[in-house]
């Protein structure tokens, strides 16, 4: 392994200062970001993405545990950090500058792919649900390993009932298994944020037969858009909603919280039909 300052050096030799515009809090803590690498399992020769590397503190976990990187950074002044981390690594990192929100991941990384990613705070939850989305499925990517605020990733792994589950939850859930990994306490990263951090690890499951991806993301922003109303309310402004409720046996009494993932499912495949 090619011997690497540590990130302060790293940091402080760029002038680079996090951005809030950017949503940055970069994390410096090598050993916490190994952790954070072996959660998304072997990556011996695995083509990874990156999305925000920053100074490349978690993109260097990620090759010293012998994964291609392909990171996308947004923020310039980073570029000559990775710059740097690729020399160290040849043939190992490559990176690209622009928005990860409209850069086609397959085609940018050509073969399947693990995500790795300590996401900017302001793009973590678009990106998320777009990696969810889509009637192509299973998807090119094979495991996403992904820093959330802890709140976030609540949301993602919440149970039906809760106050956290919500449209997120089914969407990551109805064909996908998403679990809590580890927590990240706010006092690792550079600067603090005012949040709790949290790992998601979520792996493809075997998508339900007979249901639109795009139905569903109808449905559940309708169902939960006013989650505090009854479903007869929440559900009326979507045509054959309230048919599927009444075909299923599903009271319209109901709020959206209290349906199970698999609920969602059901009536999702009625419309779709």
């Amino acid at each position: 392994m090619p011997a690497l300052p540590p990130l302060r050096e790293v940091i402080a030799a760029h002038g680079l200062t996090a951005t809030k515009a950017l949503g940055q809090n970069f994390l410096l803590d090598e050993q916490l970001l190994s952790r954070i690498a072996a959660i998304a399992g072997d990556l011996t020769d695995r083509a990874v993405l990156e999305i925000g590397p920053g100074p490349g503190g978690l993109t260097r976990a990620a090759l010293r545990a012998g994964a291609r990187v392909t990171a996308i950074e947004m923020d310039r002044r980073c570029l000559p950090a990775l710059e740097q981390l690729s020399e160290a690594f040849p043939g190992k990192l490559e990176f690209v500058q622009g928005d990860a929100t409209t850069i086609d991941h397959d085609a940018l990384l050509g073969e399947p792919y693990a995500i790795l990613a300590n996401l900017p705070y302001n793009v973590g939850t678009p990106l998320f649900t777009g990696w969810l989305g889509g009637e192509v499925w299973p998807p090119r990517w094979t495991s996403l390993t992904l820093m959330f605020q802890q709140e976030v990733a609540q949301r993602i792994v919440a149970q039906p009932d809760t106050d956290a589950y919500g449209r997120l939850a089914v969407l990551a859930q109805w064909r996908s298994t998403p679990k809590l990994a580890l927590k990240v306490h706010r006092s690792a990263f550079t600067p603090p944020p005012k949040v709790m951090s949290a790992i998601v690890h979520v792996t493809p499951a075997e998508q339900p037969a007979g249901v639109s991806a795009k139905v569903l993301e109808r449905l559940t922003g309708a169902a939960f858009g006013q989650r505090r109303k009854m479903l007869r309310q929440s559900l009326k402004g979507l045509p054959g909603a309230l048919a599927a409720l009444e075909q299923l046996g599903i009271e319209p009494q109901r709020r959206a919280e209290t349906l199970t993932v698999a609920e969602f499912v059901n009536v999702a495949r009625v419309l779709t039909a």
